[in-house]
């Protein structure tokens, strides 16, 4: 008797094993990052996942003597290494540039999600406390090189977006937008700025990032928020004021929606034209093949589609109650950039010192997949633009950062354009600045 119980309780361990392993089994990508890329991405069946699949590449950061793979023509170069996780770049209007060294603010959540956020960010690099702080680099001789590096700012709270309007310095924590009074030529500010508008941090504060963007007037501020959840699982109350790009009136200081349904929006930046185009995290669990990550115009009151609804009107059934109501009126996205590639940075070609194949295109720093088989992103692309549209398939400019066995060498993060007209590229696990220029 004792035998067939202990027979028994083997052969019940052997299934839930197997049905463990069936249930968290990686979902196998059947298309290329190509194939889901452009202004018309194969948008396959869905293959809703119970677990995502768990694709993280482990972390071996560059050699002094290694760097990334570059396009024909151009030649990369370290602009500044030994940096604290490097994220967001700007360029000052006097050529200056501010590097945000920063990272997710501690309070992310208890239970196995928060136990699986910090399981994946420790092993893709990430899991380091915040330097919150800015960064000030200044290359006065115009050799690629800077001769200034000065703290600009600390003691800030998971610091992301930057902008300069006039005499005033603005950044985005991830609870709220600070004003600074600033010069030109500063190198340090002092104080600790003056807090001008809330926004919704609530635990677990997923999508912590708040990138900001000046309107090319001055007279407004645009601030990308990403969603608290993957479909809206908190809760919708916990997404007010979040899966947004909000505008912010800085006369009238008052701030409203201007466009929506973006689940996480990160970079932004404005076209030769004025258009404002930003970048876009769609969502995780339907298979390595859904949702491409995608491009948009930002258009005032343009809805795209979260959490109903994705790439202009595809369901998303796990989402209740269904709206399809909603759908008549969503936009679709402009251009595809592939599943799960996590775009963060865009930045146009603003001064045609690259070369004329770049001219009015943009620069699209693809973070890299987590949750993907095989990988996908771990690039800095180009994607040409015609008569102010994106077309055709995106163009690699910056590879290797994934090496022969799979291994991270580092991430491309934020795009911005220096003054010279090279290319910077932020890489927060190589903790490294990239610059792109073209070869002599």
């Amino acid at each position: 008797m004792w035998k067939h119980i202990r027979n028994l309780s083997i052969l019940v361990i052997i299934l839930a094993l197997i049905f463990g392993w069936w249930l968290t089994r990686p979902d196998v990508a059947q298309y290329s990052t190509a194939d889901l890329s452009g202004e018309r991405p194969i948008i396959g069946e869905a293959r809703e996942q119970t677990f995502p699949t768990i694709n993280v590449a482990n972390v071996d950061r560059w050699k002094k003597d290694e760097s990334p793979i570059v396009a024909k023509g151009l030649t990369v170069t370290r602009f500044a290494d030994d940096l604290d996780h490097p994220r967001n770049i700007i360029v000052l209007p006097n050529g200056d540039i501010l590097v945000a060294e920063t990272n997710k603010p501690p309070a992310d959540g208890g239970g196995l999600t928060g136990m699986m956020a910090r399981y994946l960010m420790g092993k893709a690099g990430a899991g380091v406390p915040s330097a919150n702080r800015i960064t000030l680099l200044r290359d006065a001789n115009g050799d690629g090189v800077p001769e200034v590096r000065s703290k600009f700012v600390d003691g800030l709270n998971s610091p992301f977006g930057m902008a300069v309007v006039g005499d005033n310095f603005y950044v985005a924590n991830t609870d709220a937008i600070l004003r600074f009074d600033y010069k030109e030529g500063d190198t340090a500010l002092s104080g600790k700025g003056e807090e001008i508008y809330k926004l919704n941090a609530t635990a677990p504060n997923m999508h912590w990032t708040r990138n900001l963007i000046a309107s090319p007037d001055g007279k407004k501020l645009y601030i990308a928020v990403g969603s608290n959840s993957n479909i809206g699982e908190n809760g919708m109350d916990s997404e007010k004021g979040r899966a947004m790009i909000i505008e912010y009136d800085l006369e009238k200081k008052k701030a409203g929606t201007y466009s929506s349904g973006l689940r996480n929006p990160v970079g932004m930046d404005w076209d030769a034209e004025g258009q404002l185009w930003t970048v876009v995290n769609e969502r995780d669990m339907l298979g390595s093949d859904l949702v491409p990550d995608y491009l948009a115009a930002v258009e005032f009151a343009a809805d795209y589609g979260w959490p109903h609804h994705y790439w202009g009107g595809y369901t998303d059934y796990r989402v209740q109650p269904e709206m399809p109501e909603k759908r008549q009126y969503e936009r679709r996205p402009d251009y595809a950039l592939g599943a799960h590639t996590a775009p963060l940075g865009i930045a146009f070609e603003k001064y045609g010192l690259l070369g004329a194949n770049y001219a009015g295109g943009a620069f699209i720093a693809r973070h890299g997949s987590w949750n993907r088989e095989p990988a996908a992103g771990y690039d800095v692309v180009f994607v040409p633009f015609k008569a102010g549209k994106p077309v055709g398939k995106p163009i690699d400019i910056l590879t290797g950062f994934l090496d022969e066995n799979g291994k991270a060498k580092g991430r491309p993060t934020i795009v911005a354009m220096a003054k010279d007209g090279s290319l910077l590229v932020s890489d927060d696990v190589g903790n490294i600045i990239w610059r792109v220029s073209k070869s002599k």
